[in-house]
């Protein structure tokens, strides 16, 4: 829903009811990941997507009914069965997608998860996804069925969660105070680790028990982008690193070259050494850190310390004999062989780029395929799975 938070904002402070439409579960190869969010407004306006074209328009025929009706509804979307005129996947793959009405008696905490994605500050969302009807239990000694369960909440609610105060947690799953306590418990685990996903627990709370399938979708803060080395080839890796979502910091210790004007798309420009900058600043296991100077001034003291970070990635720019001197001079520093494996230097994948822009594609490629598992192969020359 990140994509979609400026349209709908928009629309809440002009008063505009709208659907919310999210992908909760997928199988097989689903064109969309879990979180991926289609608004529909009462006039009929269209932000985002659940599937990159294949049920938008099924999508949108639902979001109108529960315009009109104020009841949730979880569609399921699979393959189609050849029928043109059916909405289904070609890809083969299966959705699930929650479509639920936002409008203040729904989903009171909007403007406040929508004010917290906006500041990058964690958030998070719970809804209740389907509860199953379950025959009351006789315990020891009982000569008549317990009483009937209390009806399962129906889809929906919107329970929002955020990690910093216990107790802080606004709106409600529909289903009572034990209920919302345990979801929020399981929600600031998933928030913590910035995952999206379906818990399971009992209709009252219970842990041991999966009456009720509830959807978290966590707002974590976007994952940071550290560039160092005010190159035209870092403007063209900074460009790309937002695109991708990430918050991207751009330093080099040359106030001449680290300047608005050449990095226009960096959401921070620090003027300072880089190894002083990274020792300063703390870097999670989502951080990822492209070395761009190929200058063994900066180089070695900086890499020193960033591959003792727990940074996701450690790419550094240069030939493959800057690359062998500079495992050498890391050496002699003394880092290990098993700290130096993990420095992706040359940077990139092999993509034959040559342009800046070219070789951020590449730089970015690899990235992304060390945090999905890919194989950085021609898919046609594969038969892998396509979405990891």
């Amino acid at each position: 829903m990140r994509d979609i938070t400026g349209a709908i904002a928009a629309w809440h402070a002009a008063g505009v009811r709208f659907a919310l439409a999210t992908v909760v579960q997928t199988w097989r190869s689903a064109p969309r990941a879990p979180g991926a969010a289609m608004a529909v407004a009462e006039n009929g306006e269209v932000a985002g997507s659940v599937s990159g074209g294949c049920v938008e328009g099924a999508v949108y025929e639902v979001a109108r009914e529960v315009l009109d009706t104020g009841e949730a509804q979880l569609v399921t979307y699979g393959i189609s069965d050849g029928d043109a005129l059916e909405a289904g996947l070609t890809c083969g793959g299966i959705v699930d997608i929650l479509v639920r009405p936002t409008d203040a008696a729904h989903f009171p905490g909007l403007p406040g998860v929508l004010a917290r994605i906006a500041a990058g500050t964690p958030v998070a969302v719970a809804s209740v996804l389907s509860g199953g009807d379950t025959a009351p239990e006789l315990s020891d000694g009982d000569t008549a069925p317990a009483p009937a369960p209390a009806p399962a909440p129906a889809p929906g609610g919107n329970l929002v969660v955020v990690p910093e105060v216990p107790g802080a947690e606004s709106g409600t799953l529909g289903g009572g105070e034990r209920l919302d306590a345990a979801v929020t418990e399981q929600a600031r685990g998933l928030l913590a680790q910035g995952h999206t996903g379906v818990v399971r627990v009992g209709r009252h709370g219970e842990q041991r028990m999966d009456d009720l399938a509830v959807f978290v979708q966590s707002f974590a803060p976007p994952p940071r982008m550290l560039v160092f080395g005010a190159i035209d080839y870092a403007g063209a890796v900074a460009r790309m690193g937002k695109f991708l979502g990430y918050h991207v910091t751009v330093c080099d210790a040359r106030p001449v070259f680290a300047t608005r004007q050449r990095f226009p798309d960096a959401d921070d420009l620090i003027v300072d050494w880089p190894h002083r900058y990274l020792e300063h600043h703390p870097v999670d296991a989502s951080t990822v850190i492209c070395v761009l100077t190929h200058d063994p001034k900066f180089d070695i003291p900086l890499l020193e310390r960033a591959l003792r970070t727990p940074a996701r990635y450690i790419g550094a720019m240069g030939s493959r004999r800057t690359h062998d001197d500079r495992l050498t001079r890391l050496r002699e520093a003394g880092l290990t062989d098993q700290e130096l494996s993990r420095l992706s230097s040359p940077i990139g994948l092999d993509l034959g780029a040559r342009t800046p822009e070219e070789t951020a594609v590449a730089i970015m490629a690899e990235i992304i395929a060390l945090r999905w598992g890919g194989t950085g192969e021609r898919l046609t020359r594969t038969d892998l799975s396509i979405h990891h």
